[in-house]
Formats: structure tokens, C-alpha cells, sequence
């Protein structure tokens, strides 16, 4: 059967005290509304209709790669009435899952479940039953435990406000159902708001049977009104993610202080210190060990890598088996170190192929560059490849020595077994197996006196 699922992302989100609209707010390094994407998207024949209404224009911009088919609620008038607008794109022949762009760590499993439950006889429910049900609209039961309607809180008689189990506001049920339902729905309440809820009392009218289901964990179905609630969930869902990772034979030192914000996927005996943050796509081999404060984005390792304290990556970056990087380091985009490489303290690479056994131990900058296997590079050594306009390539061959301090001019190459002296320039091009010095001339003044204060 035909799936059209309705993303309701209209509201205004006061409480979050932000320009910036409710479901772009971030969770993870993504935005709220893109957990739900992911999480529907993976339903069979899906269609995916977003509700929008505060902020439409900034939304519809940061999703504009998917295909989404955007309905505007002009009026904020209630769920009911932000339901009401997408009704000319529901087919008949559907069913309609209405899930909450507020509402991000909603999962899969838990939709499909409930899906299963919706026939031309049935809609479905996500409910949950809360020790503090307060501001959740009440689930009404019958004797035979049967759903016969939702209460809102400021709706509630004093007895329905003792009830713990409350509506999430999730629900599934036929087109066909959910067409002749909305147009009998008013807003004679306390707020005055067309209630998409009230859908239950009338598919009891018409004789329908409302299956109810629950999530696995309560944080599936939490919204986000503000950002001590954003906080919460971020670190609910950075714990899951440690704990799965931790599952998988990951040793994460701290999972209260352990941030994934994108993927992240480990090989055996992985040592994740704490203070940690993975963006983007990540892959770590095994028996990889990342010391603490370390930001690593778009970075494959092999393994037994070895990064040390306050590293920044910034890919793509490829390290192969037994490199070493850090501490204070930093690797730019399309770094890749060979088996066996190191790079020290405050160095800096960028667009750099450094080859098996290289070393970069210490406060150097090397960027657009080619290294051999077995060079070493002395402390302070720069690779001069901008010239205003252009960057230009820094060769250096197998087994060369720089000399510390030394400036290298791109484009330029240094030959297979040649040395740099410490302090030198080099603008040509270093033969094979040859001494390269280019300083100015040491001269000793013996005449000379220091400047004194008067």
C-alpha cells in the first residue's frame, strides 16, 4: 500500500529564543527536521510531504537537494489545521503517518510497527506512559481498555489529569479516513485550535478500531520546545551512540563526554579518549587510540594509529597503519599519511602525500606537497607554495634530510638522498644525493655595542 507521510515543522518555536527556525536547530551536527527524514525515508513507498509555515524559506533552503513535496500552513490554527493543508496531495489509495519535524530520535522500527497496524478497519496510536504526564494531552480509555478520545491538559477534568499514559502525537491511519475526519473538526477548546486529536473521538464514531503502540524509549517521541530540552536529547543520543560503539569492542573512555556528530564506525580494541568530537564519515581500524580533545572530521585510519592530544583533523584525510599524529597537530583536507608516518607537535599539513616512514616531528608547515618514504623534516621547516594566485608543488624525494628552519620554495624538489642545511632557502631544484645550503654569510662585529636607555 501507498505511504504519504505528512512532517509537521510550521511552529514557531518561541521558547527556543532563536532566529533561527525550531527544526533547523542542530542534534548531532544535524538538523532536527533531518533525523526524521532519515528515520521516514527508509519506509516503504514513501512520500514525503513537509508542513512549513515560521521560517519556510530558510527550511526549504537547507533541504533543497531532497525530494520533498512543501505545503505552507499560513495561519498557525492548530495540528488539525496544519494537517488540513495537505489533504489536495493525499492519495486516496494511501495510508498517512503524521510524525513531528520537533520530534527527532523517532525510529524506523517503531513507525513500521505501528504502520502494520492501519487497515480500512483500524488507525494507529503511538502512545507512552510518563511519571510526570504534565502538558501531554491524555489517552481516554473505555472499560474494555478500548482508546475512545485524547484530553488536552487545559482541557482536563481533574481525574483524566491523573492519567499517565499520554498521546505523542504520532498517528497513522487511511487517506480516505483522514479526509471525511478533518472538515468535522473544531476548535471549541481553551485554545481555540482545531486539535488534530480529536480524529479519535470521530474514528470511534465511525466505528474504527485505534491500535495503540509505544517506542522502545521514551526520548523517541520527546520534542524539543527549547534548548535545555535540545541538550537533553543531544546527550541521550551521544550515550546510545557510545554505548553502541562500545558494543562493538570501542573502548570510550567517558561516553558522557564522547560527541558523534555524523558516522562514525570502529574497528577491535579502538581507545576513544574523552572530550572527542567525529564529524562527517569517519572509519577507524583496529586497535586505533584517540587521545583526549581531539575534532576529527572525514578521516579513514588503519591500524594501530596513534593520535595524540588536541589534534584538529579536517578531511579527507587517509592515515594508513601505524601512523602517529600529535600532539597539537593539525591535518587538513587531503592529508594522507603512508604506513608508518609521523607528524609532531604544532605541524600543520595540507593537501600532503607524506610516505611510508616520513617524519614531520615538530612545528613545520607543509602543504601541497609530495613526500618520499624515510624523509625527516627538522622543526620549523615551511613549504612556500602560495605566491598570491597560485600553489605550487614541494617535492621531496626518498631518504632526504631538511635541515630545521628552512624555507622551501614551490615549485621546487629536493632529490632522493639529499640534504637541506638548517636555516637555508632553497628556490631551485636540490639534485639527487647533494648538499643544498643557501644562507647569508655569518659576520661577527667586534666593535659592536648595545643600545643603552637613557
Amino acid at each position: 500500500m501507498l505511504l504519504d507521510v505528512l512532517v509537521l515543522a510550521a511552529g514557531k518555536g518561541t521558547r527556543m529564543c532563536s532566529a533561527l527556525p525550531k527544526v533547523l536547530h542542530p542534534l548531532a551536527g544535524k538538523p532536527l527536521l533531518a533525523h526524521v527524514f532519515k528515520s521516514v525515508e527508509t519506509l516503504d513507498n514513501a512520500a514525503l510531504n513537509v508542513i512549513v509555515g515560521h521560517g519556510k524559506t530558510q527550511i526549504q533552503e537547507a533541504f533543497n537537494q531532497q525530494s520533498l513535496n512543501w505545503v505552507e500552513q499560513r495561519s498557525q490554527l492548530g495540528t488539525a489545521h496544519a494537517v488540513l493543508q495537505a489533504i489536495p496531495f493525499l492519495r486516496d489509495d494511501a495510508k498517512v503517518l503524521i510524525v513531528y519535524g520537533d520530534v527527532p530520535l523517532i525510529k524506523s522500527v517503531t513507525l513500521e510497527k505501528m504502520l502494520s497496524g492501519v487497515d480500512e478497519n483500524a488507525m494507529a496510536l503511538l502512545t507512552v506512559e510518563l511519571e510526570d504526564p504534565t502538558g501531554y494531552g491524555r489517552i481516554l480509555r473505555n472499560s474494555m481498555g478500548e482508546v475512545i478520545g485524547i484530553v488536552e491538559q487545559k482541557d482536563a477534568a481533574p481525574e483524566q489529569l491523573k492519567i499517565r499514559e499520554v498521546n505523542t502525537g504520532v498517528m497513522a491511519m487511511t487517506a480516505r479516513d483522514l479526509k471525511t475526519w478533518l472538515p468535522k473538526i473544531e476548535n471549541n477548546n481553551a485554545q481555540q485550535e482545531y486539535y488534530l486529536t480529536d480524529v479519535i473521538g470521530l474514528a470511534k464514531e465511525a466505528g474504527r478500531t485505534v491500535n495503540t503502540y509505544s517506542p522502545q524509549a521514551v526520548e523517541e517521541v520527546e520534542g524539543v520546545n527549547s534548548r535545555a530540552q535540545l541538550v537533553a536529547l543531544e546527550r541521550y543520543y551521544q550515550q546510545s551512540l557510545a554505548k553502541q560503539l562500545l558494543d562493538n569492542g570501542a573502548t570510550i573512555i567517558d561516553p558522557s563526554r564522547f560527541d558523534c556528530r555524523g558516522e562514525l564506525s570502529t574497528g577491535q580494541d579502538v581507545v576513544i579518549d574523552i572530550n572527542c568530537i567525529f564529524e562527517g564519515t569517519n572509519r577507524l581500524g583496529n586497535g586505533v587510540s584517540i587521545g583526549p580533545n581531539c575534532v576529527i572530521k572525514d578521516a579513514v585510519m588503519g591500524d594501530n594509529v596513534t593520535i595524540k592530544a588536541n589534534t584538529v583533523i579536517e578531511g579527507p584525510v587517509t592515515l594508513e597503519s601505524d601512523v602517529q599524529v600529535g600532539p597539537f597537530a593539525r591535518l587538513r583536507p587531503h592529508t594522507v599519511l603512508a604506513v608508518g608516518a609521523k607528524v609532531g607537535n604544532f605541524v600543520e599539513t595540507k593537501k600532503a602525500n607524506i610516505g611510508p616512514g616520513s617524519k614531520i616531528s615538530h612545528l613545520s608547515y607543509i602543504g601541497d606537497a609530495e613526500l618520499g618514504s624515510e624523509v625527516n623534516v627538522g622543526a620549523g621547516t615551511i613549504t612556500c607554495n602560495y605566491d598570491g594566485v597560485n600553489k605550487h608543488l614541494t617535492e621531496i624525494g626518498d631518504g632526504a634530510f631538511i635541515g630545521s628552519n628552512t624555507s622551501l620554495v614551490a615549485p621546487v624538489a629536493v632529490g632522493k638522498n639529499s640534504t637541506v642545511g638548517a636555516g637555508s632557502t632553497i628556490s631551485r631544484d636540490v639534485p639527487d644525493e647533494s648538499l643544498a645550503i643557501a644562507r647569508g654569510k655569518q659576520r661577527t662585529v667586534d666593535t659592536w655595542k648595545r643600545p643603552e636607555k637613557h
